[in-house]
C-alpha cells in the first residue's frame, strides 16, 4: 500500500467526498510552494491527475494554462485505493480534454449523460470497517463494545471518530445517553 503523509491522506479524503472526485480546494495550511511540491508529488505517484476543469459547473481552478484555460485536480482510482476506498468498476476515474488524444476533437460533454458518482466501501477487514459497521447498526456501539472489537484504547476510539470519521470522511457521528447502555453512538445506516 502507498505510504502517504498526513496531508496526502487529507487532500484524498476530501476528494472522495466532493462530487467528480475533485481535490480543490487543498487544506487552508497548504500554501504556495509546499502546495505545489505535494501536488506535485501526488500526481507523479497518481494519486491525483489533471484535468480540465469545466467553468460552467464552477469547478476550481488548479493552474491556467495559458490558452484561457484552467486544470483541476481529480483523486484517482490508485488515489481512493491509498485510503481504502475501493470502487465496483475500477474504470471510474474522471475524464476531462487531457485524457484524449491531442489530434483528437474534445468530447461534448453537453450531449453526454452525467455520470453517478459510484458508492464508496471502506476496506473489509480494518479496523475502521468495523468501527463503521458497528456505528451503523441500530443499535449503535458504546466506547466499551467498540474497544472490545477493535482492541483500541477508549481515547483511540474517540480520537477515530472525531479525525477519521467526521473530519476526513465528513461522516456524522451522533451519540445519545442510552439508560443501563450509557453513551450510544451512531451513523446513519448507508
Amino acid at each position: 500500500m502507498t505510504q502517504l503523509s498526513d496531508t496526502q491522506a487529507l487532500i484524498l479524503s476530501a476528494a472522495a467526498q466532493r462530487p467528480e472526485r475533485i481535490a480543490l480546494p487543498l487544506p487552508d495550511s497548504l500554501r504556495g510552494g509546499a502546495a505545489a511540491k505535494v501536488v506535485g508529488t501526488m500526481i507523479a505517484k497518481g494519486l491525483l491527475q489533471e484535468v480540465d476543469a469545466d467553468l460552467r459547473k464552477g469547478e476550481p481552478v488548479w493552474r491556467e494554462t495559458g490558452d484561457g484555460h484552467g486544470t483541476t485536480l481529480v483523486a484517482t482510482d490508485a488515489g481512493l485505493a491509498a485510503i481504502g476506498i475501493e470502487f465496483e468498476d475500477a474504470n471510474t476515474a474522471p475524464t476531462g480534454a487531457n485524457d484524449a488524444p491531442s489530434d483528437a476533437p474534445a468530447p461534448d460533454t453537453a450531449t453526454e449523460p452525467e455520470a453517478s458518482p459510484k458508492a464508496r466501501t471502506p476496506r473489509e477487514g480494518t479496523k475502521q470497517a468495523t468501527l463503521i459497521a458497528m456505528l451503523r447498526a441500530p443499535e449503535g456501539a458504546t466506547i466499551e463494545e467498540i474497544t472490545a472489537a477493535t482492541g483500541w484504547q477508549s481515547h483511540t476510539v474517540r480520537g477515530a471518530m472525531a479525525g477519521a470519521l467526521k473530519k476526513k470522511l465528513g461522516l456524522e457521528v451522533t451519540s445519545e445517553k442510552v439508560e443501563g447502555r450509557g453513551r450510544v453512538y451512531r451513523l446513519p445506516a448507508a
